[in-house]
């Protein structure tokens, strides 16, 4: 690699050092082969196919894009694009596939087009369907795929044959088998059909999202064309009607049966061979949910779990599901901490703070899990791999950082990062003993990131600093950037080296830089998440001004000079960081910031401030563009740019409109940069590298640093 190459530019060419790197596992039952995705290398977008055999540890390509598609580039529909959106997926080629149960037969969507690769025999070939397909899915015992096409669910034989629909859309506005946007977007759901064990029928979600409010995103620089037209649930309007079906082969349905009025979120479906399908519906203030099962004869339910909360009840990955033996299996908040339960029993206290179900077998449950609030380390910024039995809890990964796993049968697929080393090392352990590894064609950073992480504040609240590389103590003090993300779903501070990557190069640039995830971050405590309800602005602006005082007797930091730069929420969180306390935040750069709650989507938005017919004055006080959110700025002026891509069907571009436009009311100076075509992800090399070239500018030249 040229090592000229600045890392603004090497971090926007490896998409944040994301190609090239292995993902996406699966292993087969009978512990012969590990799937997963990688390209080919740290700057090539497309993702290829392949098998590691665990034996002998030789890797074979399964399917390869270039081989398939031939000369024809990649074509997207927008269903595709708008999957991808919600994913975060920036990369090419393969970026997602399904097995059989035997992991002999995958399935996946290229350029809208279905095909297949037989895993033993490293072949793969197409299935001629009609398109543009999307999330293909082989059923268990791999005689058939069942996809989506022009918003109708159809299946095909594997072997090409016998393609049909088996529910199709009754008007415009309706789709079977797609999840829906705040279920992509917001609850981690982003499936849209569930086979039967058997494979002889599916249940299928069917989404009318006509009752939803059209909004329009425009691209001015391009007034030719037509602006697209897109269904978006704000908080306080109608979000789309979900139900569900069982389906049979033949088209056959019969409805699922459950109180949708009280509990209209799908959250989750499960099915597997130990029990009846298991739904997740939650209510719309998201206090009251139920995990119901389904009778597969008559489609009723019937309710197994109830769970409220007077704050909110959280989901999580992996949940429900069913044990071997028949026994279900929650995670739940429960006495202060966030548990494991199995049956009635918990079998976890706290301290650990259970994050995700992993695998779940006759003898144990694999789950992801931080330090909990009773633990006797607080491990900061670390995830680990935990084996979870009746006798107990036994920690699988070793060393500092961030893991996950991947099992089936004798097999399990670790991936480890470090605060040490860049990217991840994927280990293969069969029967507990290492058995290989899987090798990542990701690039090496030309930077390496010294993040120092501890807590801070009467509250310890989780911090990362970062000082310039080749500070010295005595070097003097040094100017502040807060590089928080500091909102719900979103922790920052975590034992891994590619995580602070580009902080180390704003610290290289002259700061000293914090990054701090204050109350509201995930991966602590439920209490500690569940803070923010109602007041989101003043909870976690207070923990950036306390982390920034409690770093300040440990680091040397001039306080004279502080910024704070972010994104989505973090971006929020800038500019209201400037705005509200000009005394302590001199200057911010406000990427993609929700500035007015009213405008972003109903499940993330109301499950935090209610819903804004029955909590006005929480939206209004959470706001940055109504007259209360504007009157609790202070007088003192700070320098702002605003940052948006104006193709966000996210966080859609009238937020900064309307920050701009009641700055400009108020007399308040500042900057706004649009990017054209650019959506709430910069995936386009220049865009990405000169965003951070422009922030570091207007930091310098803001602070006088020039």
């Amino acid at each position: 690699m040229d090592g000229q190459l600045s890392f603004p530019r090497q971090h926007a060419r490896t998409q944040r050092f994301s190609l090239g790197a292995p993902r996406s596992f699966t292993v087969s039952p009978d512990a012969g082969r590990v799937v997963f995705l990688r390209s080919r290398s740290g700057t090539d977008r497309a993702n290829l196919l392949w098998v590691h055999d665990v034996d002998d540890g030789v890797e074979r390509i399964a399917a390869d894009p270039a081989a398939l598609l031939g000369d024809r580039g990649e074509e997207l529909s927008a269903e595709e694009r708008a999957r991808r959106e919600r994913s975060r997926e920036g990369s090419a080629g393969v970026v997602a596939y399904a097995v059989d149960n035997a992991v002999e037969l995958a399935a996946f969507a290229l350029s809208g087009r279905l095909f297949v690769a037989e895993l033993r025999a490293g072949t793969a070939r197409e299935l001629p369907v009609p398109g543009p397909v999307v999330d293909p899915r082989p059923s268990p015992d791999g005689r058939h795929v069942a996809y989506v096409s022009g918003g109708a669910l159809r299946v095909v034989a594997a072997d090409g044959s016998g393609d049909r629909a088996l529910a199709e859309p009754e008007g415009d506005g309706v789709t079977y088998g797609l999840a829906e946007f705040v279920a992509a977007e917001e609850m981690g759901r982003h499936r849209g059909f569930w086979w039967a064990p058997e494979g002889d029928r599916l249940l299928v979600a069917r989404v009318d999202d006509t009752p939803v409010r059209r909004w329009w995103i425009a691209d001015p620089a391009h007034p030719e064309r037509e602006p697209a037209r897109v269904a978006y649930p704000a908080a306080g309007t109608a979000n789309a009607e979900v139900t569900l079906s069982l389906v049979d082969l033949d088209g056959a349905a019969r409805p699922v049966e459950w109180d949708r009025a009280r509990h209209p979120y799908l959250a989750r479906v499960h099915w597997s061979a130990a029990g009846p399908p298991l739904l997740l519906a939650q209510a719309r203030d998201q206090r009251g949910q139920l995990c119901l099962a389904v009778d597969t004869d008559s489609g009723r339910t019937r309710m197994l779990h109830a769970d409220e909360d007077p704050v909110w009840l959280e989901l999580f990955g992996g949940v429900p599901a069913w044990t071997p033996d028949g026994r279900l299996v929650r995670i739940a908040d429960e006495g202060g901490a966030r548990v494991l339960v199995v049956g009635d029993r918990p079998l976890t206290g706290p301290q650990l703070h259970v994050r995700a179900v992993l695998d779940i077998t006759d003898d144990d449950v694999l789950v992801t899990a931080s330090a909990g609030p009773e633990a006797e380390e607080p491990g900061t910024g670390e995830i680990h791999v935990h084996r979870v039995t009746e006798l107990g809890t036994e920690r699988i990964s070793e060393g500092v950082g961030v893991h996950s796993a991947v099992r089936a049968g004798a097999v399990t697929v670790l991936a480890s990062t470090s605060p040490e080393r860049s990217g991840a090392s994927v280990t293969v352990l069969k029967d507990g003993k290492p058995a290989g590894s899987i090798a990542s064609h990701a690039e090496r950073p030309v930077l390496t990131a010294r993040a120092q992480l501890t807590e801070g504040g009467a509250r310890r609240i989780p911090c990362a600093v970062l000082l310039p590389t080749g500070h010295r103590e005595g070097d003097g003090p040094l100017p502040v950037l807060m590089d928080p993300y500091g909102g719900p779903h979103g922790q920052r501070v975590v034992a891994a080296q590619n995580a602070h990557l580009t902080s180390q190069w704003f610290a290289d640039q002259g700061f000293a830089v914090i990054v701090a995830d204050g109350r509201g971050s995930p991966g602590r405590s439920p209490g500690w998440e569940k803070s923010v309800a109602g007041d989101i602005a003043g909870v976690t602006l207070d923990d950036q001004v306390e982390a920034l005082h409690a770093m300040a007797d440990r680091f040397p930091l001039d306080l004279s000079r502080v910024a704070i730069r972010g994104w989505s929420y973090g971006g929020y969180l800038a500019a209201l960081a400037v705005l509200r306390r000009p005394d302590v935040f001199h200057a911010g750069v406000a990427g993609a910031p929700v500035t007015d709650w009213r405008l972003y989507d109903t499940h993330y938005t109301e499950r935090y401030l209610g819903h804004p017919d029955e909590r006005p004055e929480a939206y209004a006080a959470n706001s940055l563009v109504t007259d209360k959110g504007l009157s609790g700025a202070a007088e003192q002026v700070r320098p702002l740019m605003v940052i948006h891509g104006l193709a966000d069907d996210n966080v859609v571009a009238a937020h900064t409109l309307r920050l701009s436009s009641a700055l400009l009311a108020a007399g308040r100076p500042h900057e706004v940069l649009p990017l054209s075509g650019v959506t709430h992800m910069t995936p386009q090399e220049q865009v990405a590298e000169n965003l951070l070239l422009l922030q570091v500018d207007f930091l310098k030249r803001s602070l006088g640093l020039d």
